[in-house]
């Protein structure tokens, strides 16, 4: 699995609300390093260069009155025009593709660390997955999706559709996926998965 020298990367792959931070929320508590892109993304919206950056390609009304990027706004300007967000992907993206590296470099040194798990939404559109020593695909309805989405406040069914018609297709990362976990029952039976599927990265290092 790689080089046994290295701490196996595992990427998280999945739909929109199908769970892939609750699985990696998971492989943290039994000893991986975790590190979220999403994260990322907000940490560096919040830093004045790239704020401003954005400011000036989108202009001032995607601002919430605090100063700060309005995500929410931003999302929905740049989902409706293919060119609004290849341009935000170009600020946004090698940023948090260069602080991942270094986040994994320096989890690389921890004797702490078991692996490393990459909660990554467009881990395969920004050619990762050859990153990884291990692919896990989350499965969830598009059902069940739409009603944890709705839950959170954050999305509705049509946004999730919107969005995922920029990604590569759920089929495609399915089948590049060297596991599968289902998160369609309880909580118990997800975490035995994960559980099962750490227990065959770390005999296989």
């Amino acid at each position: 699995m790689g080089n046994p020298r290295k701490k196996p990367i595992i990427g998280i792959m999945g739909g929109i609300a199908s769970g892939k931070s609750t699985v990696a929320a998971q492989f943290g508590k039994l000893g991986c390093a975790v590190i979220s892109a999403d994260a990322i993304a907000h940490d560096l919206l919040r830093e004045e260069p790239v704020r401003d950056e954005i400011v000036r390609q989108f202009g001032r009304g995607i601002l919430h009155p605090s100063g700060q990027i309005d995500r929410r706004r931003l999302a929905q300007m740049v989902f409706a025009d293919v060119e609004k967000l290849c341009a935000l992907n170009q600020v946004i993206h090698p940023r948090v593709l260069e602080r991942t590296e270094e986040l994994i470099a320096e989890y690389e040194r921890s004797i702490h660390v078991q692996a490393i798990v990459l909660d990554m939404p467009l881990l395969v559109e920004v050619g990762w997955a050859d990153r990884c020593d291990t692919l896990i695909f989350v499965r969830c309805d598009r059902a069940q999706r739409a009603r944890r989405a709705r839950q959170t406040g954050l999305l509705d069914e049509q946004e999730i559709k919107i969005r995922e018609k920029f990604q590569i297709s759920l089929d495609k990362k399915a089948e590049l996926a060297d596991n599968t976990i289902d998160n369609n029952s309880d909580f118990s039976t997800l975490v035995r998965q994960i559980q099962d599927i750490f227990s065959d990265i770390a005999k296989n290092r």
